[in-house]
């Protein structure tokens, strides 16, 4: 394991950039014993490609192959629809280069899929999925694997033995990894990188 953070204490965020720090607060459940950052709908971020707008990512950390295991929620009102999202960030090297995983109900080009940002707009890297997730209104869990040289990506959705979504791609390689949405509202903790290497390095905040 190369990084993990419940965000236990309100300086969890202090390990991580912003696209727009107003948008997140930190909360705690002590009845649940649990602790989360939360993402508020209406990030004032404007991307420099139709991509999400409200992005945490983890400061000083770079992987290539990796795994990613986090516990996530939606809190955007069911009248969203189709594309109430939640995402996961990887291979992001700035603002017009990463990808991410949309994880929504309903399954199309634009939503619940694997994609690339690569100096344009996003594109879809996995064929459309027969079907979508159920947020509900409590938590979930969701796994994310990546191994370049096979160019495999690989999403798990609580527990699931089989991929929800998968796609080839070695566009991107080394890269930070991150979690937020791309319109919507949402809750994120238990966040763990395991990888067989890592860098470490200081990244100035690419959203200033």
């Amino acid at each position: 394991m190369v990084y993990s953070q419940d965000f236990a204490t309100q300086g969890g965020r202090n390990e991580l950039h912003f696209s727009d720090p107003e948008a997140w607060d930190w909360y705690m459940d002590a009845a649940a014993a649990r602790t989360w950052l939360e993402v508020h709908e209406g990030s004032d971020y404007d991307p420099p490609q139709r991509s999400p707008r409200a992005i945490a990512l983890v400061r000083d950390l770079e992987v290539r192959d990796f795994v990613l295991e986090l516990d996530l929620a939606s809190t955007a009102p069911e009248d969203r629809g189709a594309h109430r999202d939640l995402c996961i960030f990887f291979g992001w090297q700035d603002p017009s280069h990463f990808y991410y995983v949309h994880l929504a109900p309903g399954p199309d080009e634009r939503a619940h899929n694997i994609f690339l940002v690569d100096g344009a707009d996003r594109r879809p890297l996995a064929e459309v999925a027969a079907e979508g997730i159920d947020w509900g209104e409590g938590w979930h869990h969701v796994r994310v694997e990546r191994e370049l040289t096979q160019g495999s990506i690989r999403v798990f959705f609580d527990g699931g033995r089989e991929p929800i979504l998968k796609a080839w791609d070695r566009s991107l390689d080394w890269g930070r990894i991150g979690f937020g949405t791309f319109d919507d509202s949402g809750r994120f903790t238990d966040l763990h990188i395991f990888a067989p290497e890592a860098r470490l390095a200081h990244h100035a905040d690419p959203f200033r």
